[in-house]
């Protein structure tokens, strides 16, 4: 067997969900180490023996907002803030502590998946190869940032890659301008920012067959791609 690409330091109480993406990571060349209360996975983190933190806002003992300003005072180890909490005061906290992305729960592992290559490739990080995902006829390969949509070639920007990745990994469900904004800036969407609303826009035209494209807006919510 081959020794894991990177590790993953998972704080999450919820023992079935740890076990479950211990499972799902290492399929992926992930190793995970899961502690399950804030004290035990301060102490983890500060060894600095871990390639990105997965944490809890949750936890008992020492919650997750709190876990994360201690350990911000002495390390710049990537952290993904998970949280149940979704009002935007609570993402807003997160993203101030220190974190460099969040996810609201529940979450699919694909997407958190593609959350975690995105903060290791910010941090200059190597990621695993990874393998082609597809949606509504758009084929991504994340690790050459090829698009081929319907066949075809896609000629789109760093940046609106990385828009598609996040939204076909979450085909079907609906992804908020916030999340968008959290995985690509590290901070929520101002109500002011429209370089989110171009981009979506230029890929919309970019997508567009027959009149139709497989990028759609829910109105208050955010933006879903067709599965």
């Amino acid at each position: 067997m081959t020794a894991a690409a990177h590790t993953i330091l998972l704080v999450e109480d919820d023992t079935e969900l740890a076990s479950l993406m211990t499972e799902y990571f290492g399929q992926f060349d992930f190793r995970v180490e899961s502690v399950h209360d804030g004290r035990t996975g301060l102490a983890r983190a500060l060894e600095g023996r871990h390639d990105i933190v997965i944490l809890d806002a949750m936890l008992p003992v020492l919650d997750g907002f709190e876990l994360l300003r201690q350990l911000r005072k002495r390390s710049g180890v990537p952290v993904i803030m998970l949280t149940a909490r979704v009002a935007q005061p609570d993402r807003v906290a997160g993203l101030n502590a220190g974190a460099d992305d969040y996810l609201p729960k529940p979450f699919g592992p694909e997407e958190l998946l593609a959350r975690i290559r995105a903060v290791l490739r910010r941090a200059g990080r190597p990621v695993p190869v990874d393998q082609s995902i597809e949606a509504a006829g758009l084929r991504l390969d994340p690790e050459k940032r090829i698009a081929v949509y319907q066949g075809e070639p896609l000629e789109v920007t760093a940046f609106q890659f990385d828009i598609l990745e996040i939204l076909v990994r979450s085909a079907g469900r609906t992804v908020s301008r916030d999340e968008l904004a959290a995985a690509l800036h590290q901070r929520p969407a101002s109500p002011f920012e429209r370089s989110l609303d171009v981009h979506i826009s230029h890929l919309r035209k970019k997508l567009e067959r027959s009149g139709q494209t497989p990028i759609r807006t829910v109105r208050g919510e955010g933006y879903q791609f067709a599965k």
